[in-house]
């Protein structure tokens, strides 16, 4: 049986190392590394009373590449799970290749010091792990993740031509805080103020953020939740997806927002708490979303008290057999049953959940190649089979609304 290694102490990793205790019937070991072995411990712990399985834990900084590569041709893992922040993403790949062994991870890389996020850094090791004879899979949360696979599935199964694809990301829940972020918050601020980008007609097409005038929102009718404002946002599968899904013609991405929450993450940018830069304080260099960020509730913390749910999934049109139609693929997750079973709010669970799936099928040999490849590129088929299974299970149905040219 393969071995696994997750890098990452967050909630999701804590997802992932829960379900692969629940999968442990595929897995010889499983083995949880981070920086911070006392999230680890609990994270072990909490597993160990839930289900009787017994995970490893060790001490590790991703940002020492010789200690990381030592710490994987210890263990000897089929696949490692990057479950760290994007900025680690190239020395963790760098560690897999000197070690010798796959990963799987569920964000693109994105610079510290510019607020940008593309695949082209990671798309740069394809020839590397090629040679090396590994696999790289990336983006295998949920979107990215699921929301490729979704749109994979449609390509094989639903549709002999795909034209639009429309990524729709909603959290109806509450989690009591005034103002506080889902995941970690320098990413997450750093992602939804970024200038909008969609793809359409071969192009990128740019519009104002969603804290700007002229920014593009409607509201969409979500199952189970309702209507909900949604704003369009770039997310990086837009990238892979306009270069996988052939013959597309548009694709967008939205996710919902309150106005709460816009008009405090405006305020918060208009005085310059946003900035990824250093400033000078009192003698000291500080970087202000970082302050920021030890000012907000830890997303890890917001479980107990999260209600609601999160509607995640894709609209696609298409033709086929020379008609057109439009399908909508899409899963429910509850934040509170999220909790009750895995100690994590939905936005943690729909990203664990998945991670965990790709890496056992990497590790398992179901997803095979050498290189460096996007979810959507490998075989849908088992993914969405297990995706059910382990606690996403996702529905599928005609759709008759109009979506907004």
């Amino acid at each position: 049986m393969p071995k696994i290694m997750i890098i990452g102490a967050g909630g999701v990793a804590g997802v992932a190392a829960y379900k692969c205790a629940q999968a442990h019937e595929h897995f010889e070991r499983i083995m949880l590394a981070s920086r911070s072995i006392s999230k680890c411990i609990g994270i072990r712990d909490r597993i160990k009373e839930k289900t009787g399985v017994e995970i490893e834990v060790a001490e590790v900084n991703a940002e020492d590449v010789p200690h990381l590569v030592s710490l994987i041709r210890s263990f000897k893992p089929d696949v490692v799970l990057n479950l760290a922040l994007p900025y680690q993403d190239l020395k963790i790949m760098d560690a897999c290749l000197e070690a010798g062994a796959n990963y799987v991870d569920t964000a693109n890389y994105e610079p510290e010091d510019v607020a940008h996020f593309e695949y082209s850094w990671q798309w740069a090791y394809k020839e590397k792990f090629k040679e090396r004879g590994l696999i790289a899979v990336l983006g295998c949360g949920f979107d990215p993740g699921v929301s490729n696979i979704f749109s994979a599935f449609a390509q094989k199964h639903l549709f002999d031509e795909i034209h639009y694809i429309d990524i729709l990301d909603c959290n109806a829940g509450n989690h009591g805080h005034p103002f506080a972020t889902n995941f970690n918050p320098e990413i997450n601020i750093r992602e939804v103020t970024q200038v909008v980008r969609h793809w359409e007609n071969g192009r990128w097409v740019e519009t104002p953020s969603i804290l700007n005038p002229g920014s593009v929102h409607f509201p969409f009718d979500y199952p189970v939740v309702g209507k909900k404002e949604s704003y369009l946002l770039y997310h990086e599968e837009l990238e892979s997806l306009a270069k996988n899904i052939h013959g597309l013609k548009r694709i967008r991405f939205w996710m919902t927002f309150s106005e709460n929450y816009i008009n405090y993450l405006r305020v918060l940018q208009d005085v310059g708490m946003t900035r990824i830069d250093e400033v000078d304080y009192e003698g000291s260099k500080v970087v202000p979303i970082r302050f920021l960020k030890c000012l907000l509730p830890d997303p890890a913390s917001l479980g107990s008290n999260y209600t609601g749910k999160t509607v995640i999934g894709n609209v696609i049109t298409g033709i086929k057999d020379g008609r057109e139609k439009s399908v909508y693929i899409y899963n429910v997750c509850d934040h509170s049953e999220s909790f009750k079973e895995a100690g994590a709010q939905a936005i943690s669970y729909t990203t664990g959940v998945p991670a965990m799936i790709a890496a056992m099928l990497v590790a398992n040999g179901t997803w095979k190649g050498s290189g460096v490849f996007n979810a959507e590129e490998m075989d849908p088929d088992p993914f969405m089979e297990l995706l059910g299974r382990y606690g996403l299970p996702w529905e599928q149905k005609d759709f008759a609304g109009r979506l907004p040219d």
